[in-house]
């Protein structure tokens, strides 16, 4: 089974679930949110929130495939770039972090370790670029996919609640604990490997 990770561009943005391509919930402020919905133009406004992020600041979201099939997506941005954000009890966004907007896996994909490799997706492109962390606002009470993360899944990728809410806690990850993830994976295979006699190691399975 391939995995591949890419980033989300114009190109593949029609690769996002239906209901999540016209989404603006976090694009646009509520009432500009409201209008484009009712004027059927949400779709429009996704596109030009994608082009405007990527000219403007980079790299934004990335989608998941698995033997070509995509299974699941995030999306991220400075909470300068989110209106929504503000309308959250727990807000504002910490100034050194990215905002975790949303974050999706399809459920036929459920379970199998995706939503903690589209994080380190998302923490590695952010290591590079200097941020020190990622907040998402979670949802205590999720029930079914929507545009608010659930937290129960934030808190299993490591995020931890830095702003307590009955409803909707401001979760942070530290970047260099994210990235600690893979080098862990790293240094295993090292060991596993260097504890092999060559022709073992190379012997068909």
């Amino acid at each position: 089974m391939s995995r591949r990770l890419v980033n989300i561009t114009l190109d593949n943005l029609d690769d996002l679930p239906r209901r999540c391509r016209r989404c603006v919930f976090w694009e646009l402020d509520p009432v500009s949110g409201e209008r484009a919905v009712e004027s059927g133009d949400s779709g429009l406004e996704k596109e030009a929130w994608i082009s405007g992020t990527l000219l403007e600041w980079g790299s934004c979201g990335k989608i998941l495939y698995v033997d070509g099939v995509p299974a699941g997506f995030v999306l991220y941005s400075p909470p300068l770039y989110s209106p929504r954000s503000l309308a959250f009890p727990t807000s504002p966004v910490s100034a050194d972090a990215v905002l975790l907007m949303s974050a999706h896996i399809i459920p036929e994909f459920s379970g199998g370790g995706l939503g903690r490799m589209l994080i380190q997706g998302v923490a590695k492109d952010l290591t590079r670029r200097g941020v020190k962390a990622i907040e998402a606002f979670g949802d205590l009470k999720w029930e079914e996919p929507s545009c608010i993360v659930p937290a129960e899944y934030l808190l299993s990728v490591g995020f931890k609640t830095v702003r307590p809410h009955l409803r909707f806690p401001r979760l942070r990850l530290e970047l260099k604990t994210a990235v600690s993830w893979r080098e862990d994976v790293e240094v295993a295979l090292e060991r596993l490997l260097g504890s092999m006699s060559p022709e073992r190691a190379l012997r068909p399975v």
